[in-house]
């Protein structure tokens, strides 16, 4: 089964074809060129930014899961009307304030165990390519001045609305935008060039002396970086209009080719069942919810679980039911770890794994249908634990689950995660105390056995005694 994704151009599932020439192997693609809308660096990444960037990490790494060869871009936008304003008001540079904020979101990044874009641009060091742009669009009449600014002429561009379907609303030929934003229904000429103000940052070009509009920047950082068609244009559901509209018009006026294959666009994240704002106080960073007490982990598997195309309702009770599901994953990964020697092999297991395998396939290339991989993952962990209470899985058979757990977590992301509180913990200690307590109980010194226990309990380590032992875990 071909993998299909939701394409925002054409309106239906379409068969990724990397390259746009069907082949008849995977491995013989060329890799898959995708280009991510970053984050604007002007302030800390919401949980609404966050799912994007984890349905990004989750499209990337079920490509490669899949077979497929991936370079993947994400910018940075480090200069547009927030960042200035933000670098203004702090009283720093430009340079100063969004490397800040760049180096923050690369944290968050890592926290949530999303793998690194091969590419992270900056707007600021990609005004080469954006002169090379204008300058192509001002040759073929597109691009027009105005009061030191160039502006895109959307009525040249006979295609403009072909990805938001514009056909219904009024273009209003003459009139011009120069913010980075504007009303989603209203249509005019937008700025690729900003003339130079006193307190602005400028760059000198054949056009003047000016900056950047906020669109230019993406079209130029794709040309840079890939120099033709791309396959897959990623980015939040509001981003399709205007600003993934305006990157179509300029890049195929100036170049004359298609730009992008298939556009992406995940859905918004509400919080409580109401939209996020600020003045709700319900938008939430990283950094909130961790001094809340949630876990990354389970920050991650919420915010990856709903289907990219689904309205995602963010609640710390959602949250919380997250814990409680990855505990129990954890509590199998044990009772697999437990198997001990000298059981006979099941002779059925590898066929059991290979459905399981296929069937999250299966699921997976039909959109990314994430929330229906989830629930094969979940039959197949039932399944193996019924096994283990009918005493029929070897410590073989336990391995080759654990590999295909394994396999399907270069996908999610979120079973073998590893906190950086993981990352501290000295198992040797925890299990010299295990030792101890263990010999407290034997001579009947329950005193010293439950100071133990307390002891690691107060450090988030959690014991479990079974008759094969005593095990512990990581409090979540």
């Amino acid at each position: 089964m071909p993998l299909k994704m939701h394409n925002t151009l054409t309106g239906l599932e379409d068969e990724i074809i990397p390259g746009g020439v069907k082949k008849n192997n995977i491995k013989d693609y060329p890799p898959v060129t995708i280009y991510s809308c970053g984050p604007t660096v002007y302030s800390y990444a919401h949980i609404g930014n966050l799912r994007t960037f984890i349905f990004n990490d989750l499209l990337n790494r079920y490509l490669k899961f899949r077979g497929f060869k991936v370079q993947h871009a994400m910018n940075i936008t480090d200069v547009d009307d927030k960042t200035i304003k933000g670098a203004r008001e702090e009283g720093v540079t430009l340079k100063e304030y969004t490397e800040k904020y760049t180096d923050i979101f690369f944290e968050d990044l890592k926290t949530l165990n999303i793998e690194p874009a091969d590419f992270t641009p900056k707007a600021t060091e990609s005004i080469d390519a954006m002169i090379d742009i204008l300058e192509k669009l001002k040759e073929k009449g597109i691009a027009y001045d105005k009061d030191g600014s160039l502006y895109f002429s959307i009525s040249k561009f006979p295609d403009y609305g072909k990805l938001s379907n514009l056909d219904r609303r009024e273009i209003m030929s003459g009139l011009r935008y120069d913010t980075d934003e504007y009303e989603k229904e209203d249509v005019r000429d937008f700025a690729l060039w900003k003339a130079a103000k006193e307190d602005e940052p400028s760059w000198d070009t054949p056009f003047g002396k000016g900056r950047p509009g906020w669109h230019i920047e993406c079209s130029a950082m794709v040309r840079k970086i890939f120099g033709k068609t791309i396959d897959i244009h990623t980015g939040a559901v509001d981003l399709i209009f205007p600003h993934h509209e305006n990157e179509i018009a300029q890049s195929e006026a100036a170049y004359g080719e298609q730009f992008v294959r298939y556009w992406i666009h995940p859905e918004h994240l509400i919080v409580d069942g109401a939209k996020m704002s600020k003045s709700l106080g319900n938008s939430y960073t990283l950094m909130d919810l961790r001094e809340k007490g949630f876990s990354p982990r389970s920050i991650r598997y919420l915010l990856l679980a709903t289907h990219y195309k689904k309205q995602l309702n963010f609640t710390f009770d959602g949250v919380k039911q997250a814990d409680n599901t990855l505990e129990r994953v954890d509590n199998f990964l044990l009772r697999l770890n437990d198997i001990a020697d000298g059981k006979e092999n099941n002779t059925g297991i590898e066929s059991i794994i290979n459905t399981f395998l296929d069937k999250f396939t299966e699921t997976a290339d039909n959109d990314l249908n994430i929330s229906g991989s989830l629930g094969v993952f979940f039959d197949f962990v039932h399944e193996i634990n019924s096994l283990i209470n009918e005493d029929k899985i070897s410590k073989n058979d336990a391995e080759k689950v654990m590999k295909a757990i394994e396999k399907i977590d270069s996908v999610f992301g979120f079973i073998f995660f590893k906190d950086n509180k993981e990352n501290e913990i000295d198992s040797e200690r925890i299990e010299k105390l295990i030792e101890e307590r263990n010999e407290a109980r034997k001579a009947k010194n329950f005193q010293k056995s439950d100071e133990i226990r307390d002891l690691l309990l107060a450090e988030g380590i959690i014991l479990e005694d079974s008759k094969d032992g005593t095990r512990w875990k990581i409090r979540k």
